[in-house]
């Protein structure tokens, strides 16, 4: 069954405040093969200007996934997650992630159509910081497959 487009637009509330440590910081570049020093040593970090360590691009995933749940969860929205497939992901960044930061996110539905059965919803998340500052806006593209005919 197509989601409903009227969808589109729809915001949900902001996330509680999620505290940013180093220690993820240093988790999730070594997970992902990244040793740049500045996601690893704070002296490194202060180097290039930065007050702290400051985390790989692609780290505020995490958290703009997780705040996606909202949407997932959504049950008006009916979107059968256990069909879905991760299609796209990008970041605009104001300024980098830092070890320390405590961050909310903001998901709104961007998109919401179908294309050959698949339903495809595009989820926008504005995440700022603990003074109400812009820190990055993330773009999720979740494809939700169609069922297989019997």
């Amino acid at each position: 069954m197509a989601l409903d487009q009227s969808f589109v637009g729809r915001s949900y509330p902001p996330t509680e405040p999620y505290e940013v440590g180093r220690e993820k910081i240093r988790e999730f570049a070594e997970a992902v093969g990244d040793p740049n020093p500045a996601y690893l040593d704070p002296a490194a970090a202060r180097a290039l200007g930065h007050a702290d360590v400051i985390a790989p691009p692609t780290f505020v995933f995490a958290i703009t996934f997780k705040a996606a749940e909202q949407v997932i969860q959504d049950p008006q929205l009916g979107l059968d997650y256990s069909r879905v497939v991760h299609g796209d992901q990008k970041f605009a960044y104001k300024r980098p992630v830092r070890a320390g930061d405590r961050l909310s996110v903001t998901s709104t539905i961007e998109g919401v159509k179908s294309l050959a059965g698949n339903d495809i919803l595009d989820i926008r998340g504005e995440v700022h910081d603990a003074a109400g500052e812009h820190v990055v806006t993330a773009w999720t593209k979740l494809v939700s497959r169609a069922a297989q005919e019997a």
